[in-house]
């Protein structure tokens, strides 16, 4: 363990433990730009967290008009409730899970992962599409050695909204400059043309990782079920601060660097090293 990994709320051994990750499962992560990896966590684990995220994003929700009403195509497609860990134990134990961060520096194949934040997704029954983009258009990071951890708090048919993702896209330098809009949907999916589409349904337990310039996109949830879903963000521990490029990673650099600068280290209170070889 890396001497900055902050103390966990617990010994939780189902989420701190070891994971066997295949050889397969890396190939096939950095060939496509994402896996699928089947029976990662337990159910009653997941049972468990998603009450109590679950509580919080209906909180943030009941709390903040502002949110719900703001118009955009966040708004539209999904709530978005981010870095629950600051303010709930019960979360952050899961989201500095020590089995999910191996899983994710094995895939990178670097000596550890940083946080960089969570981020909760959920898509009411009737919410439209999640239009085609990258993550790390909003990240003010130094190189591509990100990945997304997208875990579901449910059984996820495709129906439902499950995760699509366009194969090889990691290398395609397609849309490195689109936010989520009608314009990234547009481009990004004349972009992808020719490429091989995955979008399973997930068991719960299941978890995807992508890298963070993976095109995805999730279809409406038409399921008349809510589809919950928690994300963690991990970055190579070693990774630095790059001058932001747009109004969002300005903003990110603020909320979720706070205190790094340009070229510095992303060692803010906010990104501990939750996994580390030693």
């Amino acid at each position: 363990m890396g001497q900055d990994l902050m103390d966990k709320t617990s010994e939780n051994q189902e989420i701190n433990g070891a994971w066997d990750l295949k050889e397969h499962e890396v190939e096939s992560f950095r060939d496509k730009g994402f896996v699928h990896i089947r029976g990662l966590l337990e159910e009653k684990t997941l049972n468990d967290v998603e009450e109590v995220i679950s509580r919080r994003v209906a909180e943030r929700y009941d709390r903040d008009a502002s949110v719900k009403n703001s118009g955009s195509y966040y708004a539209d497609a999904f709530q978005q409730i981010s870095n629950i860990w600051e303010f709930d134990d019960a979360v952050k134990e899961f989201v500095f899970s020590e089995k999910i961060a191996s899983v994710a520096a094995g895939l990178l194949g670097t000596k550890g992962v940083r946080l960089y934040h969570d981020q909760a997704l959920y898509k009411e029954s009737g919410r439209n599409h999640t239009p085609w983009h990258c993550d790390q258009v909003y990240w003010p990071l130094s190189n591509e050695n990100t990945v997304t951890a997208w875990i579901p708090l449910q059984d996820t048919p495709v129906d439902m909204g499950a995760l699509g993702f366009a194969e090889g896209s990691q290398r395609k330098h397609i849309g490195r400059d689109l936010g989520i809009s009608k314009e990234s949907e547009k481009k990004i999916s004349n972009g992808v043309k020719g490429l091989g589409y995955c979008c399973e349904p997930f068991n719960l337990g299941d978890v995807s990782f992508h890298y963070g310039y993976t095109l995805h996109n999730a279809a409406p949830n038409t399921s008349g079920k809510i589809r919950r879903v928690m994300t963690i963000i991990y970055m190579d521990s070693e990774m630095k601060v790059a001058e932001p490029r747009n109004g969002a990673q300005k903003n990110d650099l603020k909320t979720w660097l706070p205190g790094c600068v340009p070229g510095g280290p992303c060692n803010s209170p906010l990104n501990p090293v939750l996994y580390q070889l030693i």
